[in-house]
């Protein structure tokens, strides 16, 4: 069935979800953005470790070309993201001087 929701757009419901007891629609359903699992390369991924626990985590090649692991902690999906990218930064830099031969200083 086709109805016309508040936004004036043209688009199908199904009465199961949306339908009340007198079959009239009480909401269109809410549009959330569909957010990737997939991350681009050199940003680290973001993962959730339980309820209340988010894990931002970057593994880069060191300088001696090991792979070293990297992890901030909080409680948001959203406090993570910049902690992570401040983070990258600073393990990126640590790596460059390394790879000159300087010593990183924090």
């Amino acid at each position: 069935e086709k109805v016309v929701n508040p936004a004036g757009q043209n688009a199908q419901f199904e009465r199961s979800r949306c339908a009340t007891r007198g079959g009239g629609f009480t909401h269109a359903p809410k549009f959330t953005p569909y957010t990737g699992k997939i991350r681009k390369s050199g940003t680290g991924g973001i993962y959730q470790i339980n309820d209340h626990l988010y894990e931002g985590r970057y593994t880069p090649t060191n300088a001696q070309g090991k792979r070293e692991v990297h992890t901030v902690y909080a409680k948001t999906r959203e406090e993570v993201e910049p902690m992570l990218e401040k983070m990258i930064g600073e393990v990126r830099e640590r790596i460059r001087l390394e790879k000159e031969g300087k010593k990183y200083t924090a």
